[in-house]
């Protein structure tokens, strides 16, 4: 019988082993992936910027901010290079010029789609139990999404970002779960879907508080005075698309306590009925282990850091 017993727990730890082995190498390939498709998106960065020059000299300073840029600031830096672009009166540049530019771009949304797919599935493999009880991932930094705007046809008469603040609510229970919405783009494009947290767009006039209680309630029908919210806690700057149009988001998050689970979404709007498909209550540890689509990315650990000790007045920049 002993014999017995530690043959089969030798052939659990063998088959514990070897699916260590193959989560570790899996990992491993997730994060060359990752480099090699952000050498790639780097490249094409590259290659834009030196055509922007070409193409203009008034674009010299602003490429070269972008280069020079922490990665933390490429983004912002990448989409003035994009406005910049979109202003340029193409009708008036060498054919060849115009060409290699739109040749360019296109290159680099492919390369920042294919950047963003890496980044999505090694987020997604080390939110993994397992890879985190185990640091499988060692001291491998967290990769992050590269989101900036899409270049639009100069013929279109778009704008290339639209500028849209909001504010949004951290509604957190008594069990310290956070309440997410979720959903994705209008069909067709609707494949994808994500997790977010309840409030939208500020209203002309209005103010950031005002804008969050009025959302909260359109959205869950809890009603709040203004003065209940602790914040503005977060400042998110976000680059993203919905319904074909890149919008420059500035979403500011507030935080607020209920001790009731009962969401009313009666009042959501055509649109929201449109592309919300649910909603639930998360705990952080929930959150850590999902492999869903969740925005903030970090929500989960920042949440815990925001509820273990009072909140000081300063907005947190938050990615």
């Amino acid at each position: 019988m002993i014999i017995e017993a530690l043959a089969a727990g030798l052939v659990v730890l063998l088959i514990l082993v070897a699916r260590t082995m193959r989560l570790t190498s899996r990992l491993d390939r997730l994060h060359i992936r990752t480099d090699a498709a952000w050498a790639a998106l780097d490249a094409a960065l590259a290659r834009r910027a030196l055509l922007a020059r070409l193409a203009s000299p008034k674009l010299q300073a602003a490429t070269e901010a972008a280069e020079q840029a922490l990665k933390a600031d490429r983004e912002a830096a990448e989409n003035e290079v994009s406005r910049l672009l979109g202003d340029l009166d193409r009708a008036a540049l060498p054919e060849e010029i115009v060409t290699e530019l739109a040749d360019a771009e296109h290159r680099l949304v492919l390369a920042r789609r294919v950047h963003n797919d890496a980044v999505r599935d090694t987020l997604a493999l080390r939110r993994r139990r397992s890879v985190r009880w185990l640091r499988l991932a060692g001291t491998a930094p967290l990769p992050s999404y590269f989101e900036i705007a899409e270049p639009v046809a100069p013929e279109s008469g778009e704008q290339a970002l639209v500028p849209r603040a909001s504010a949004r609510v951290l509604l957190v229970d008594d069990r310290d779960r956070v309440l997410l919405f979720r959903g994705g783009n209008l069909p067709p494009n609707n494949t994808e879907q994500w997790w977010f947290t309840p409030g939208g767009g500020i209203e002309q006039g209005e103010k950031l508080r005002e804008a969050a209680v009025r959302e909260l309630f359109e959205e869950t029908g809890i009603r709040c005075a203004q003065d209940d919210l602790t914040g503005p806690v977060w400042l998110r700057r976000v680059t993203f698309s919905f319904d074909s149009r890149w919008f420059l988001g500035e979403e500011w998050f507030f935080l607020l306590r209920t001790n009731t689970e009962t969401i009313d979404t009666s009042g959501f709007t055509q649109l929201e009925n449109d592309i919300v498909t649910g909603h639930r209550w998360w705990t952080t540890a929930e959150l850590a282990d999902t492999g869903e689509l969740v925005y903030p990315p970090l929500i989960g650990p920042l949440l815990d850091d925001l509820l273990a000790t009072p909140w000081d007045g300063t907005v947190r920049p938050v990615r």
